[in-house]
């Protein structure tokens, strides 16, 4: 647990800019999935929402939880960042729900609090897995489900730290992926596919898919460069796991 300060001062840091720089994209329609805003409506992850009451892990600004909120959900935004939270805030209009900051390693509720907690490239990327997806189960009451997205193993195993870009080259080796430096001291965390597989299974969740989302020709990647331009139409630039609590 000690990337939270520092992920927390990185947060703080770079959420005007973030905001800035992604808003326009990820706030201009409801439930789009990661790098490429790929609609929910075509990948079916979520499904209906209305009267569930949801936790979203690593919320940010708010456009994932502001929209589950407007239709019908009782939503909890979590956010270890208290600027993120102001923009959430900011943005919440009609449609208002429940803002927390926090870790999602250390989940500040009951358990068996929620329907659904998910979250896109949030909480279970920012904070280590094997101890907030236990977390994560804990908090959902039986037969809750737990589905978040994050990025491929693929991905970072691509990833040219020099040339800040992901190409058709291996560049980190992927036993060894578990934490990743980020800026300014902060950490992201990957595993392996059967890492992650032990560690979903070790929370007493069980697995129902494993949606591994490719863009349509000519989409961009709202957040790093690929090389080349359609990189994950070819391997798998993210993971989206969807799981229950039986």
């Amino acid at each position: 647990m000690d990337s939270i300060p520092a992920n927390r001062q990185y947060w703080n840091q770079i959420s005007r800019g973030y905001q800035h720089e992604h808003d326009p994209q990820i706030g201009a329609a409801p439930r789009l999935w990661g790098m490429y805003s790929i609609p929910d409506a075509h990948l079916h992850a979520l499904g209906d929402v209305k009267g569930k009451r949801v936790l979203e892990l690593g919320c940010g600004a708010g456009q994932w939880s502001r929209s589950l909120a407007a239709e019908g959900a009782t939503v909890v935004g979590l956010d270890l960042s208290e600027a993120q939270l102001a923009a959430a805030a900011r943005a919440m209009g009609a449609a208002r729900y429940p803002l927390v900051q926090g870790a999602a390693e250390l989940l500040p509720f009951a358990a068996g609090s929620f329907d659904l907690v998910f979250c896109d490239h949030g909480g279970l990327s920012w904070a280590p897995p094997h101890l907030a997806v236990p977390q994560a189960a804990r908090v959902l009451r039986r037969g809750g489900r737990l589905v978040f997205n994050t990025a491929s193993p693929w991905f970072e195993v691509c990833y040219d730290e020099d040339a800040r870009r992901v190409t058709t080259t291996l560049h980190h080796d992927y036993f060894g992926l578990n934490t990743i430096a980020e800026d300014q001291g902060a950490a992201s965390y990957q595993l392996t596919y059967g890492d992650w597989i032990k560690t979903l299974r070790g929370a007493g969740l069980i697995i129902d898919d494993l949606i591994e989302p490719r863009p349509d020709p000519g989409t961009p990647n709202g957040y790093n460069e690929t090389d080349p331009p359609d990189w994950a139409r070819h391997w798998p630039a993210e993971m989206l796991w969807i799981t229950h609590k039986p």
